[in-house]
């Protein structure tokens, strides 16, 4: 047989959605794959069904239809206190995604370095190293997951390219203050390089924190290509609809990069999430709520059964320390996979080994997420409990 290509032996397969294989093998509840178990607004669904008779069903404009992109530029115009133009600063992608996997392949060369932090959403540093980039790691240390700012500095004077950002963070639940994005934002003015940011979580955001736009940060808007999605605030992770926002110079590369990486995202699809950005701002406000109360359950959950764990700031992810169960004989020599593997078969609930997201060799943090119905939380809950009895 001819030999594969040398860059897909470099990373493996998505160990989140190989988690969410094994929790249906099993028939666990699957608080791995970050996705909400209620249904989009009724507004959206609505306008879906109406699509499906009336169309569109054909291609719709390459990079997004006119509609979706005026609805997205004019919320997110709004919010970084900036006009969009959305005939030169956006390009409508199949999810964040892709839009990530554009912006880097837009602005990287073979031999190009890119900051990522650690630890990362898993796509970024396989996104690197297919565009044929090196990424360099900036540790976020755990239990506070602060970073050393001298780090991504010294990255800079190596070279790179671009820092990736994820904010809110996607495992860690850390929300960038606005003085974290403006220090990050002189180095990337003074090294002359790109800010990308992954804002899916945008609107999960758990009080005192707020969310603050790197793209709206004084004179930053031409070093920022901000990746979203419509996944996570409106409830539709199968929809994949996403954008990327930037400078016309790096978007008008990105079309095409995107032009022929998917060609479009769904038409039908895009005419429906129109009516998303017709909901009103309580829209947002009970999202939060929502995600607040959950959070609060779920840690208060994992308090009462003696699980060590961080306070997100935002997202939908908890990481919780399983150092005392790993000293048990039991689990004696098992990486954290091999103990995601066994709570799944033994105990019912599914989670994400850390190891997956950390460059640092981290072998005591695993990933659960808190999407979910109350009901299906408590329920987990009361399965988890049965790990408290191993440590009596």
């Amino acid at each position: 047989m001819p030999k594969l290509s040398d860059r897909v032996g470099t990373f493996t397969d998505s160990v989140i959605r190989r988690m969410t294989r094994i929790s249906m093998k099993y028939g666990a509840i699957n608080l791995s794959q970050g996705f909400p178990d209620w249904d989009p607004p009724v507004e959206m669904t609505d306008a879906l069904a109406e699509a499906a008779k009336t169309g569109p069903h054909q291609y719709a404009i390459t990079f997004g239809a006119k509609n979706f992109r005026d609805a997205v530029c004019a919320k997110q115009s709004q919010k970084i206190g900036r006009e969009i133009d959305p005939e030169t600063e956006i390009v409508i992608t199949c999810g964040s995604t892709e839009a990530m996997m554009s912006a880097m392949m837009t602005i990287c060369n073979p031999g190009d370095k890119v900051l990522v932090f650690s630890p990362f959403y898993e796509n970024y540093g396989a996104d690197a190293i297919l565009s044929g980039a090196s990424p360099i790691y900036v540790p976020l240390v755990p239990p506070t997951y602060n970073y050393d700012i001298n780090i991504i500095e010294d990255g800079f004077k190596q070279g790179a390219k671009a820092i990736v950002i994820c904010n809110p963070s996607n495992p860690c639940g850390k929300v960038f203050t606005k003085e974290e994005l403006t220090e990050i934002g002189n180095l990337a003015l003074k090294y002359d390089a790109y800010i990308v940011t992954d804002e899916v979580y945008e609107h999960i955001i758990f009080e005192p924190y707020k969310h603050v736009y790197a793209s709206g940060l004084p004179g930053m808007f031409d070093h920022v290509i901000t990746c979203n999605s419509l996944s996570k605030t409106y409830s539709i992770t199968g929809w994949r609809l996403g954008y990327l926002i930037g400078p016309a110079n790096v978007v008008d590369g990105a079309r095409k990069v995107h032009d022929f990486l998917t060609v479009g995202a769904a038409a039908p699809l895009q005419e429906a999430a129109v009516r998303a950005f017709q909901l009103p701002e309580s829209y947002y406000k009970e999202l939060q709520d929502k995600y607040t109360r959950k959070r609060n359950l779920f840690i208060e959950g994992l308090d009462r059964i003696g699980m060590k764990h961080n306070i997100p700031q935002g997202s939908y992810f908890v990481m919780v320390d399983i150092s005392n169960f790993l000293e048990l004989p039991q689990f004696k020599d098992y990486t954290d996979l091999e103990f995601c593997e066994w709570v799944i078969k033994n105990i019912g609930v599914a989670a994400v080994p850390g190891s997956s997201f950390f460059r640092e060799p981290i072998n005591n943090l695993i990933r659960f997420h808190f999407a979910r119905s109350d009901d299906t939380l408590n329920e987990c809950i009361r399965r988890l409990s049965k790990l408290s009895d191993l440590l009596k």
